[in-house]
């Protein structure tokens, strides 16, 4: 990374630069894998640096070579449902992390699982589920409120970010308006 300023909007970084490189490489090294992280949730970096340390089969310590093979799995997946099986399970990524991956990676068929939005479309809360398949069909529930919800016109990606704007926008309506009695 030389250009600090594309750094800076690390949204739009994720979405061109590191999705680009992901089709082009095949897989990501660690500063991109590690890009995304930070994107979804910047706390949850150095839990996630162990995780995959013990996580990787082959016990390696350098994290760039464990993120090209878990990339690399994820590249070579069948379908969506076995990409996500792979972070899930193999890997051990809650659903809310294991979809930001995805959606950096496939931005037309994974959306993020996010609270605010969960709530938003009324869907159930999966993270406290342990069959895959139930998660995976909660999930497939999911992305199909957060289709149908947004605005028709706009691709998966901009639904996202659309309801997650409208849930930070709602909150802040409501906390301004509580703390204003």
């Amino acid at each position: 990374m030389d250009d600090y300023l594309k750094y800076y909007d690390l949204e739009r970084y994720l979405f061109e630069d590191v999705h680009r490189r992901f089709h082009h490489e095949q897989s990501l090294g660690a500063f991109d894998f590690f890009s995304i992280i930070i994107w979804k949730a910047n706390r949850a970096k150095s839990r996630i640096a162990l995780k995959l340390l013990k996580q990787d089969p082959k016990r390696r310590r350098k994290l760039d070579a464990i993120c090209r093979t878990l990339t690399t799995s994820l590249y070579a997946a069948p379908n969506d449902k076995e990409r996500l099986r792979v972070l899930m399970e193999d890997w051990d990524f809650a659903l809310p992390m294991a979809s930001a991956i995805l959606s950096v990676c496939w931005p037309g068929d994974f959306t993020v699982y996010d609270y605010r939005v969960r709530v938003l479309v009324g869907c159930p809360e999966l993270n406290n589920l342990t069959d895959f398949e139930k998660i995976w069909d909660g999930f497939q529930k999911y992305k199909t409120k957060v289709s149908e919800i947004a605005q028709p016109e706009l691709s998966l990606r901009d639904k996202d970010r659309y309801l997650w704007g409208q849930s930070t926008a709602s909150q802040l309506k409501e906390d301004i308006r509580r703390y204003s009695k």
